[in-house]
């Protein structure tokens, strides 16, 4: 930990300043778009609403004249394949399945593009996948009346799925805020996101080394007077898990491997998770320069590390 003014002009002492970090978590990072995205639900239902209004046709009939039914569309729309997937709540354009009617574990797959060519055995297969995922059991019985509004739900089904990456998304577009804060008051620094080796130095004529080829910094911040680099890291954890404490271990690495080309390592983590694995955090705080949270970015941390 290496700053010991921000500790001090806050009133704290320095043997207690790992309790300060952590007692200062946020409980969440979630806004009130959080739950739902619903312009993305919206725009992904759109996607397949010509195709579902087609399909709207094979809803509630007899499941005796279903199969023939099912035939008739396919040969007059076979792109209707495109939106199998989503009725499954799925976006897979390819699909295995064990066939449990096989001994030998044969493989069934189904690709979900536009047929160019449409004969029994194409329009078999298909049918087959409807019949076995309980898709024609859904149509028969399931007593829909418009399958647009059933994937309108299936989305917003999926969409809820994806809260975990919009955690991390929140919290980048948190720390960026502060960012264009900071650089605003300081004109002589600027920053990027999503910091590649490659975007380092088109946008700052910085080189450095990387560990990997796929290593991107969640921000660089760059003092062009000094020309000083700071690299940064971010995350939320609302909850516990493993993945916590190989972070924490991960950062240790980082802070040394960037620290070595004379370049500042900043992580800036929050969230309650961290309470069940402050150990490893405990650690990474005392080796690592600067291991800091939300509260102490609002507090002005920023302006002491980045003299």
């Amino acid at each position: 930990m290496n700053y010991h003014n921000f500790i001090l002009k806050n009133n704290i002492r320095l043997e207690n300043a790992f309790e300060h970090l952590y007692r200062n978590f946020l409980p969440t990072i979630a806004n009130h778009t959080y739950l739902v995205d619903w312009h993305k639900v919206n725009e992904n239902r759109f996607k397949y609403e010509i195709l579902l209004n087609i399909l709207n046709s094979l809803l509630n009939r007899n499941e005796i004249s279903f199969q023939q039914d099912f035939f008739s569309l396919f040969q007059q729309y076979p792109e209707i394949v495109e939106a199998f997937p989503i009725l499954l709540a799925t976006r897979d354009k390819e699909l295995e399945f064990i066939d449990e009617n096989s001994r030998n574990l044969e493989i069934k797959r189904y690709s979900f593009l536009k047929p160019y060519i449409i004969n029994q055995d194409i329009m078999n297969h298909y049918y087959t996948f409807f019949e076995k995922t309980g898709l024609k059991y859904l149509f028969c019985n399931g007593g829909l009346t418009n399958l647009v509004d059933y994937v309108f739900g299936v989305e917003v089904g999926l969409n809820s799925n994806a809260r975990k990456n919009r955690t991390g998304v929140l919290m980048e577009n948190t720390v960026a805020n502060y960012l264009k804060f900071f650089c605003l008051r300081n004109p002589h620094f600027t920053y990027i996101e999503q910091a590649t080796q490659k975007r380092i130095f088109e946008a700052f004529n910085y080189e450095i080394a990387i560990d990997k080829n796929s290593r991107r910094f969640d921000f660089a911040l760059f003092n062009q007077v000094t020309h000083q680099l700071y690299l940064i890291e971010v995350n939320f954890y609302s909850g516990g898990g493993s993945k916590l404490k190989a972070t924490a271990g991960e950062y240790q690495y980082l802070n040394d491997f960037v620290k070595s080309q004379g370049v500042e390592f900043i992580w800036i983590t929050d969230g309650k998770g961290w309470l069940t694995a402050l150990n490893p955090l405990e650690e990474t705080f005392n080796h690592n320069d600067y291991v800091i949270n939300l509260d102490m970015i609002k507090n002005g941390i920023l302006q002491e590390i980045c003299k």
